[in-house]
């Protein structure tokens, strides 16, 4: 629960663009892990989890901006 807060604070410094940019990263990097795990199993399949979350963190904060502006 920790680790939302300080996400969730960490992208209080963000930008639009900035938010965006993440998102496309951390979507790529997770089709990445998904591939990885469906060849070969990972060493801590949780982290798909959590990557997952973090997506949704992002695009929750995106979207309250935009509705916000």
């Amino acid at each position: 629960m920790a680790n939302s807060i300080d996400f969730n604070k960490s992208l209080k410094d963000l930008n639009e663009q900035d938010l965006k940019a993440r998102i496309t990263e951390d979507k790529l990097r997770l089709k990445k892990l998904e591939f990885a795990h469906a060849i070969s199993p990972l060493e801590n399949p949780l982290s798909i989890r959590s990557l997952r979350k973090d997506v949704a963190r992002l695009i929750t904060e995106l979207k309250k901006r935009t509705l916000q502006a």
